[in-house]
């Protein structure tokens, strides 16, 4: 699809629109004027206002749909009115020409909560927020019934803690290895099978990493409240390697965390060994992510493991005492039904974990189901829209409350991934890190650090190497780019004692 954009420099927000209607569709931006284009959009600076037109053609010999309005010029926040009106000009045009209608109206932001948090924090009410995101936003009352009721548990998650102050932090460490490689994956992970040899050194540098960090977190007097081990599959390593990581971890923690997490993530991966060696550390909360309880499922999107084993590590990590476990699913893998989803779901919620988290598939360039023609987009996929309306249902009723979501691109049906909790229970490091309430350090192959300032100082983001070798080839470069921090918090210090 060739999109013209004309007298501006919105063109990430447009493709962001013409995403949602046309997932799927390769767009192509052009800044001049050519024969061929569908979908038009031109901006033009005038004494009284700023004029944006769209215009949308779809189809041969087909009818040129028009729409057209004026943003005040010079008016606070001019660029962001400006990337709305063109939101709501091509919902306007999109949703005529195809029938379709999002339900997350024109918000193409990948945190809709901490919209709706930061408007309750500067004083407005309920009314003129559900006003505002219902109608200008055109956001449905569902979807904006969930975003608020998101945004209220996250608030009751963090009454009884200390407020994010502008030295806490959060601690993320990658394990970017896993048994296989999902078909729908796109994160930076790789087949233990095809680079065992490359897990062990891999370690040992990154506990040098973790040392590195923590001796700034220290010399910067900054306060962990969180650590995440994530992946890939952690529970790749070893009982021993698992070992190493926790005890070296912990000889560097020097005051009580409020989570720590472990994302055992593939059954396959975990058994008694692994599940004693994180029981001697105090590792508060673990994933165990069966994505799906159907075996035909399983086999079809690359996950070497049953629905019985599934089972088998939740039993298996409940007597090994632990109190929080997560589940992740998945609605709308290839080859799964409305039935099925409901099925893994019931099944689930009986096992009674404390986390239960709800992704609709995404299909990301990088993952293998992209060039497999395996999942088709459609606007409107109304089964995997009611598997997610079943979940929300099924676990509000069940006493799990959603405490956080975020929106990802290529995800089916537009839709979501929430994260439901029973009360107490709820992800802190999911909710620090979602709603960019402080700073996240990370550690390894594929992690980003990203540095939460105050005020109208803009987030910072430093990237580790993405693949594993790299990061080891690189791992002097790794260490350079720590001194990024001390740069962001000389800076902070700076505000927090101004010279006189």
């Amino acid at each position: 699809m060739k999109v013209l954009v004309l007298g501006h420099r919105l063109q990430y927000e447009v493709q962001n629109l013409v995403g949602l209607f046309f997932p799927g569709e390769r767009v192509e931006t052009a800044f001049e004027k050519q024969p061929d284009w569908q979908v038009l959009t031109y901006l033009r600076e005038g004494r009284g206002a700023t004029r944006l037109l769209a215009l949308c053609r779809l189809g041969e010999g087909g009818e040129t749909l028009r729409a057209h309005c004026a943003v005040a010029p010079g008016e606070p926040g001019h660029k962001q009115r400006c990337e709305m009106a063109f939101g709501e000009l091509l919902y306007r045009l999109f949703s005529q020409v195809t029938g379709y209608r999002p339900k997350w109206g024109v918000l193409t932001g990948v945190r809709p909560v901490k919209n709706i948090r930061r408007r309750l924090d500067g004083g407005m009410g309920e009314a003129d927020l559900r006003r505002l995101f219902c109608g200008e936003y055109r956001v449905s009352e569902q979807k904006f019934d969930l975003a608020l009721q998101t945004a209220r548990v996250q608030e009751r998650a963090l009454a009884p803690l200390p407020p994010a102050g502008p030295r806490d932090v959060s601690l993320y460490i990658s394990i970017p290895f896993c048994p296989s490689r999902c078909l729908y994956c796109s994160f930076v992970s790789h087949s233990v099978e095809k680079t065992h040899k490359l897990v062990e050194p891999y370690l040992e540098l990154l506990l040098q990493e973790i040392s590195a960090t923590f001796a700034l977190v220290e010399r910067l007097g900054l306060r962990l409240r969180t650590a995440y081990i994530g992946g890939g599959t952690p529970t790749i390593l070893t009982a021993g390697q698992m070992d190493r990581l926790l005890g070296h971890l912990f000889s560097l923690v020097k005051t009580p965390l409020e989570e720590f997490t472990v994302e055992a993530g593939r059954p396959d991966t975990i058994d008694r060994e692994k599940l004693r060696a994180m029981r001697q550390y105090p590792v508060s909360r673990i994933n165990i992510n069966p994505q799906t309880l159907n075996d035909a499922v399983l086999e079809r999107i690359g996950r070497r493991h049953t629905a019985a084993q599934t089972v088998e590590s939740f039993c298996q990590a409940r007597e090994a005492g632990f109190a929080n476990i997560n589940m992740d699913l998945i609605a709308g893998l290839p080859g799964d039904s409305y039935e099925g989803f409901v099925s893994t779901l019931d099944r689930v919620v009986a096992l009674d974990p404390e986390n239960v988290t709800v992704h609709t598939l995404s299909v990301k360039r990088a993952a293998d189901l992209k060039s497999t023609a395996m999942v088709r987009y459609a606007a409107a996929d109304a089964p995997v829209e009611r598997m997610v309306d079943y979940a929300a249902a099924t676990l509000g009723a069940a006493g799990y409350d959603p405490y956080y979501l975020y929106r990802q691109k290529n995800t089916l049906a537009n839709l979501e991934n929430v994260g439901y909790a029973k009360p107490g229970s709820e992800g802190l490091y999911n909710i620090y890190m979602m709603e960019e309430l402080h700073t996240i350090l990370g550690c390894g192959a594929g992690s980003v650090t990203k540095l939460v300032g105050r005020g109208t100082r803009p987030i910072e983001r430093s990237f580790n190497y993405k693949y594993p070798q790299e990061y080891i080839r690189q791992f002097a470069t790794v260490l350079e780019r720590k001194g990024s921090l001390e740069e962001f918090y000389g800076c902070l210090s700076e505000a927090e004692h101004p010279a006189v």
